[in-house]
């Protein structure tokens, strides 16, 4: 029971994960996430993907990279998530 109560609130925010596919901005990356659902009339899954802008401060995720984010209060027109950590880094060929 030690928890505050900003620390519960943060626990509830909604996280996703996604790959990076674009970090030419400063402290933002753009990360498409990729899901399945469930047609509502015809019930057959479908792959739909969705780009979001996340807030990156440190400029640590690059292309390629698998990301977790974590919804935000909004920082621009278009950021609404913010990077939480790097789960897997991409393969550095070169």
């Amino acid at each position: 029971m030690g928890e505050t109560a900003p620390d519960k609130a943060r626990k509830s925010r909604l996280s996703i994960t996604g790959v990076v596919t674009s970090d030419k901005m400063q402290k933002s990356i753009v990360v498409t996430v990729k899901q399945m659902v469930t047609h509502p009339k015809y019930e057959k899954r479908m792959l739909r993907t969705t780009k979001v802008v996340a807030h990156d401060e440190n400029n640590e995720a690059h292309i390629g990279d698998e990301v977790e984010l974590m919804m935000t209060r909004p920082m621009s027109k278009k950021k609404r998530w913010r990077l939480v950590r790097v789960l897997k880094k991409a393969v550095d060929l070169g």
